[in-house]
């Protein structure tokens, strides 16, 4: 490389908490002014903002080694893309609503037809490519239309700094009404009126804090607060229950929550409390006739149960089992219709649908024939039905849409995914295996490569991870890991703890105390590929991003010599300093997930053992790139430079790199081309250092 690598300053700083003394040489990286920034990046100070660029012109020096590569990768994903795509139309009302792609456009474009009519004239509700001109970044939050289908209200992030602005537009109009609603989480739902929108705002330290209720024609200085939660480690969320005949109002943090209710028929009520907060316990509501339907893990129900409670004369009625809590079996999600009940189940780390019928309370599975795959519930407009859609797709197949009748039990094909470039799911084949962790258990990887792949131990693997919040990584399709594949990688997913894949425990033996077996059950995952012959010490990439972010570092520390490159996308590796500053968007709510180092020493004393900032030492590291996001408000963009700051200084080996999008957040760039350009960054990386010529 050309360029040499960016020093940042050592500024002395001393930090103590618990009578525990550390060092944050870096912390300057972290401008006070950082609330502004997320609003206006041009805020930014000039010593940061100077630093952050030598270090992106660093990082761009690396690929002038490869000056094609990223183009002819660019390509690649391009064309595996259906560029002028569209969804299947969900019927709603007296139309059928859908989103498409127009050829070389970057954002959806939201559409109707006439439902009766299966050519009939499209209606063009919102064009994303051209609300998007003359800006750098534009996101949509959310888009829906008013129950008597005549207005449309949406959110809209300028940043990418998820501070989003809710417009309205009638439909046929390409002007906005007079309605703004600024500094919202882009968050909301409509009453049945057609007149009122319910809505959250952000308070000063981003935190989604207060619903708000607005009606069109108002100003808005006369919305109403119609909740404020008053406890900084709690977000609250609005929704909709399936039935649409309640607004629902959901306050929470990783482990508790607390719903109120509101009739959409009489938005101006006071909302309905369903069950006082009561620490670790969830619940979430649907409603059916004069039920509410309630998943929960009440009564140490770890893997969820479903209860009913009759709701009439503005009461909630005592809560009564109705589908019992099975260990093992984890009650993912549930989809409430007029004559039956869906749920989304995991067992064996493998998903499964299970249709009830309302009246007869038959049950029913949906059954499919891959060993490893993933299905998702796509929800319906509509409530009254016996249509249910989803999504299936497995590490060789593409994406398929299916409408299930469940009361006739039969399925049709609405959408395949297609593959312009050309996809043969023959040439591929995808493995489960075991990986013993440290403690006995046994850890899934989900396992693709091409069947002329040597399993020798000869190639080059890429193993990806995330591990927490509960969040299970599926074993899904996706076009973008063949540029590797082809190229003789393989490729793997670790279900390590932390996410649901083996039910709630395999959860909650990878949080606070527990957290450090995520970072075990990865290396554990990665020495079976090894063991399996897929790959070798040394040949292994690892990737993660946010909190897997945070386990690629943890693993950089641990294990430098198992893996030959890492890819740490907006990786949260600054844990002990973020859990210490309660000023920060997301601290109070994670405490639940990671503990609370300000007031428990327990805590503090198990993120400082594994937090990958305070880890780093002096040893050989391999190739790292970092990525970070400027008006990122979830992983700040300091996290990963002081990161990489302290990597070089103190550890060897490399390169080590930094990529910071001036433009964008924690999602990275918002058009669908301009994401394929980060990843076609990250894959040209990846084949630079790993793949040998």
């Amino acid at each position: 490389m050309a360029l040499q690598p960016p020093v940042a300053r050592r500024e002395p700083r001393t930090l103590t908490h618990h009578g525990q003394i550390r060092e944050d040489p870096y912390a300057w990286l972290r401008v006070d002014n950082w609330q502004e920034v997320m609003k206006n990046p041009d805020s930014l100070g000039a010593e940061v903002r100077s630093h952050l660029e030598a270090e992106n012109a660093y990082c761009e020096a690396f690929f002038e080694a490869a000056p094609t590569l990223r183009k002819t990768l660019f390509e690649e994903l391009r064309g595996r893309i259906k560029e002028d795509d569209s969804s299947v139309p969900d019927p709603h009302g007296p139309f059928s609503y859908y989103t498409r792609f127009e050829r070389g456009g970057q954002h959806p474009v939201f559409c109707r037809k006439d439902r009766a009519e299966t050519e009939g004239s499209e209606e063009i509700l919102l064009d994303g490519d051209e609300e998007s001109k003359g800006h750098a970044f534009w996101q949509l939050g959310g888009m829906d239309v008013s129950p008597d289908h005549g207005t449309i209200a949406f959110a809209t992030d300028l940043k990418g700094s998820e501070i989003y602005s809710i417009r309205f537009r009638k439909v046929g109009s390409n002007e906005d009404l007079p309605d703004a609603l600024e500094g919202t989480n882009g968050n909301f739902t409509w009453a049945q009126d057609g007149q009122t929108l319910f809505y959250i705002v952000l308070d000063d330290n981003h935190r989604p804090s207060k619903v708000m209720r607005h009606t069109l024609g108002r100003p808005t200085e006369d919305d109403a607060v119609v909740y404020e939660e008053p406890d900084p480690g709690f977000f609250v969320g609005v929704g909709l229950t399936e039935s649409r005949s309640y607004v629902v109002i959901d306050a929470h943090d990783h482990v508790t929550s607390e719903i109120r209710i509101v009739d959409a028929r009489s938005p101006e009520q006071a909302p309905l409390l369903v069950r006082p907060r009561e620490p670790g316990v969830e619940y979430e509501v649907s409603h059916h006739g004069k039920e509410l339907l309630i998943k929960t893990n009440l009564d140490n129900a770890e893997d969820y149960k479903i209860m009913r409670a009759p709701i009439e004369g503005g009461e909630v009625g005592p809560w009564r089992e109705w589908v019992p809590h099975e260990p093992g079996r984890l009650l993912a999600s549930m989809s409430v219709y007029a004559r039956h009940l869906v749920r989304l189940e995991l067992v064996d780390a493998l998903p499964r649908i299970v249709v009830r019928d309302m009246e007869s309370q038959d049950e029913h599975l949906i059954a499919f024939e891959e060993e490893a795959y993933s299905l998702g519930l796509s929800g319906s407009l509509e409530f009254d039905t016996d249509r249910l859609r989803f999504s299936y797709s497995s590490m060789t197949t593409p994406s398929r849409v299916f409408d299930y009748d469940m009361k006739t039990r039969s399925r049709a094909l609405r959408k395949e995914q297609e593959v312009p470039s050309g996809h043969d799911p023959d040439e591929y084949v995808v493995k489960r295996i075991l990986a013993r962790s440290h403690d006995g258990e046994l850890v899934p990887v989900s396992v693709l490569a091409r069947k002329d792949t040597p399993q020798d131990g000869s190639a080059p693997a890429l193993l990806y991870g995330y591990g927490s919040y509960g969040h299970t990584i599926p074993a899904s399709f996706g076009t973008s890991r063949l540029s590797l594949v082809d190229r003789g990688f393989v490729f793997a997913i670790a279900h390590v703890r932390g996410g649901m894949e083996r039910g709630y425990r395999w959860y909650t033996d990878g949080k606070t105390q527990k957290k450090t077996n995520t970072f075990k059950d990865f290396i554990s995952a990665a020495e079976a590929l090894v063991e399996h012959g897929f790959s070798a010490a040394g040949r292994i990439g690892a990737q993660g991003g946010s909190a897997g972010g945070m386990l690629m570092g943890a693993i950089a520390n641990a294990r430098p010599d198992l893996f030959g490159a890492i890819v740490a996308e907006v990786p949260f590796v600054d844990v002990l300093n973020t859990m210490c500053d309660a000023s920060l968007p997301l601290t109070p709510p994670e405490w639940p997930e990671w503990g609370n180092p300000l007031e428990s020493a327990e805590d503090y004393a198990a993120i400082a053992a594994y937090s990958p900032y305070e880890n780093v030492t002096a040893q050989t590291y391999p190739p790292i790139l970092a990525t970070a996001g400027l008006t990122d408000p979830r992983v700040t963009y300091w996290e990963p430079a002081k990161w990489v700051a302290r990597l070089r200084e103190t550890g060897q080996g490399g390169p080590i790199l930094l990529k910071t999008n001036m433009e964008a957040g924690h999602g990275g760039a918002a058009g669908r081309f301009q994401r394929l350009e980060e990843t076609a960054l990250v894959q040209a990386f990846l084949i630079m250092i790993l793949k040998e010529p």
